[in-house]
């Protein structure tokens, strides 16, 4: 009987059972965890300072930030509490510090308890996972908590602190950045979980699953022990692994940090004129169930603000890729959707409708509502037209598209402003 007979037996996940206890068990992030990284050298003077700040861990899921924190809690050899920030209260919260001090009090007055007095002697460790999710009001509650040393901060999130965490909570904490796992983070994590369910993969299959897996680690040990009781022997095959695995890891948030990311991504590298990259970033969408009558839109403003009089036809495709996407739906409508990327980044490109209707909107939020002049102005009465209402406007039509340089059609204010 090995040291993980009991908890298996008990059915917690493999994911839950490799859990890193410590540092040197951790892997991955060592931008930030070796011992030129910020959270490494924290550690390391941890008994000399007796000082941790408090953290914001933002990275993509599955790449560590809880056992991150947790790590650093028991490093420090302090009490930890753990949230959710999708289920827990702010009340809950500030009831386990109430509870953590009474206790501290209490051992105060008795120190026959040295050991428990020792552990409980500094602020204790509140972890904080998906932040995010906690609104203005409840992260402007955690601010005094902070402020005072009543405890450290370690929250987690998978999206943009700028966006969504306040100002004030963000001045007193740091924000820790931590990246996707790479295919050789992955492949060590894999390794450890074959180990501790005794079973074998060979090379392809471990590289088939890191691909899979997109940097998450939490996907790869959850599909590997899937697979591992689909196996019918110690060796676990590609074909398991797909059985077990059914689609690849490509959902996100759809208005979280990575859809607005790979949104970005579509749009500029249509405005690039890089068509191959701009099919990949739609695939990625369309794949992970972005609504295709999004992107659609997005892509009728692309075909006005980077290409429009350039190539006048940009946005007619991109409104008929529109209400295809609304006939049809997806899949159908993928290609229509495809069509119209590549015409888009092939067509020359121009910003000089986006840059004049910005300077027309610049005149009209700066002086308001200007007289119109008197001779466009529309007269459907008597009473406007003896007001001088459309007197002496020239019913002219020009065949080349010139307008006459006697007539004027700004207001007064503006007369002979250029934006084109």
């Amino acid at each position: 009987m090995n040291k993980y007979s009991e908890v298996k037996e008990s059915g917690i996940p493999l994911a839950e059972r490799l859990r890193p206890k410590t540092l040197g068990d951790f892997i991955g992030q060592e931008h930030i965890v070796d011992k030129s990284g910020i959270i490494g050298k924290l550690l390391e003077k941890k008994d000399r300072a007796e000082y941790f700040p408090s953290l914001i861990l933002w990275g993509p899921p599955g790449c560590g930030k809880t056992s991150l924190a947790k790590i650093i809690a028991s490093t420090l050899n302090r009490p930890c509490f753990e949230f959710s920030a999708v289920n827990a209260s702010i009340k809950e919260i500030e009831k386990e510090i109430n509870n953590h001090y009474e206790i501290k009090q209490r051992s105060l007055l008795d120190d026959t308890d040295k050991k428990q007095n020792n552990r409980i002697s500094g602020p204790p460790v509140i972890i904080i996972d998906e932040i995010h999710r906690f609104n203005k009001a409840q992260q402007d509650t955690l601010l005094p908590h902070v402020e005072q040393g009543k405890f450290i901060l370690i929250g987690a999130t998978t999206e943009n602190p700028s966006f969504e965490v306040i100002g004030p909570l963000l001045s007193r904490t740091r924000v820790v950045i931590l990246k996707q796992l790479n295919p050789e983070n992955l492949g060590k994590i894999i390794e450890r979980g074959l180990k501790e369910l005794d079973k074998e993969m060979n090379s392809d299959g471990i590289e088939f699953l890191k691909d899979a897996s997109n940097g998450d680690a939490r996907v790869a040990l959850n599909i590997l022990e899937i697979a591992s009781h689909l196996a019918e022997n110690r060796i676990i095959g590609i074909e398991e692994i797909k059985n077990a695995l059914q689609k690849s890891q490509l959902s996100f948030d759809l208005r979280g940090e990575e859809y607005y990311n790979t949104i970005s991504a579509l749009h500029k590298s249509i405005r690039g004129s890089d068509p191959n990259a701009a099919l990949y970033y739609l695939a990625r969408l369309l794949e992970s169930g972005q609504d295709p009558l999004y992107i659609a839109r997005r892509l009728i403003r692309c075909a006005s603000e980077d290409i429009g009089l350039n190539d006048p036809q940009a946005l007619v495709i991109s409104v008929s890729a529109f209400q295809a996407c609304e006939k049809m739906g997806m899949p159908e409508c993928s290609l229509a959707l495809a069509e119209t990327v590549v015409y888009l980044s092939r067509s020359p490109k121009s910003n000089s409708l986006y840059i004049s209707y910005g300077k027309a909107v610049e005149d009209v939020q700066k002086y308001g509502n200007l007289p119109i002049p008197l001779h466009i102005r529309n007269a459907p009465t008597q009473l406007m037209k003896d007001i001088g209402y459309g007197k002496g406007y020239d019913y002219y039509h020009s065949p080349t598209g010139e307008k006459k340089h006697d007539v004027e059609y700004f207001p007064d204010r503006l007369k002979g402003r250029k934006y084109l």
